[in-house]
């Protein structure tokens, strides 16, 4: 994260603090309709602030997704925290549900968010955390024995594919997609015929938007 978007160091007064959520819940809407062209005239127009403003929080256009990218993963960090509240070792298809639900009402910033490497903090605790989603649905019998973290990783990631090119014509193509996906995961009397990617392959796979 650059300094640009990083945590002031203080807390907004209310006002400013206000039109920061304004313009943010703004520029996604104006890029998930428009795309990450779409100008920061128009994020202000729709967030009902002056240019002034939207600057004097996000110097750049870059600034403003970056700061939008932020959020995105700290809200999925969120979600795969209250997936493991779920019992029975159902949270790991919980979280695969409801992060493909965030990723197609955010589907402007998808590719920009898929670009963040595997050492920002908040990637690699939403990695530790969905190795403990994937670790009770193993126990619990409710997934593969030989489903690694990296298969969870390319599930989200092709969940990311459906939406980007689908989202216009069906937007709900996604859920058929991973309702397949889901049947693949669970237990079957077949093994899986070849291995996972490794992490080093995944990554190295998952930033070529």
């Amino acid at each position: 994260m650059t300094a640009a978007t990083a945590p002031l160091d203080r807390p907004l007064r209310r006002d400013a603090a206000e039109n920061r959520a304004r313009v943010l819940a703004a520029a996604t809407q104006v890029f998930t309709e428009q795309g990450l062209g779409a100008s920061v005239e128009e994020v202000a127009r729709v967030a009902g602030v002056g240019m002034g403003t939207l600057y004097r929080r996000f110097a750049t256009k870059d600034a403003l997704i970056g700061a939008l990218v932020a959020v995105m993963l700290q809200e999925t960090l969120e979600l795969a925290e209250q997936a493991r509240a779920i019992g029975g070792g159902r949270g790991l298809e919980s979280f695969l549900e409801t992060s493909s639900a965030y990723q197609a009402e955010h589907v402007g910033c998808l590719d920009r968010l898929w670009e963040v490497g595997p050492d920002e903090p908040s990637v690699r605790a939403i990695r530790r955390t969905i190795d403990r989603l994937l670790a009770d649905a193993k126990a619990r019998g409710r997934v593969r024995a030989e489903i690694a973290n990296t298969d969870v990783t390319m599930v989200m990631w092709s969940i990311r594919g459906v939406i980007r090119t689908s989202h216009r014509v069906a937007p709900h193509a996604w859920r058929r997609h991973l309702d397949l996906l889901l049947a693949g995961l669970r237990p079957a009397g077949e093994p899986l015929g070849h291995p996972p990617l490794t992490r080093a392959q995944v990554d190295a796979v998952v930033g070529k938007v």
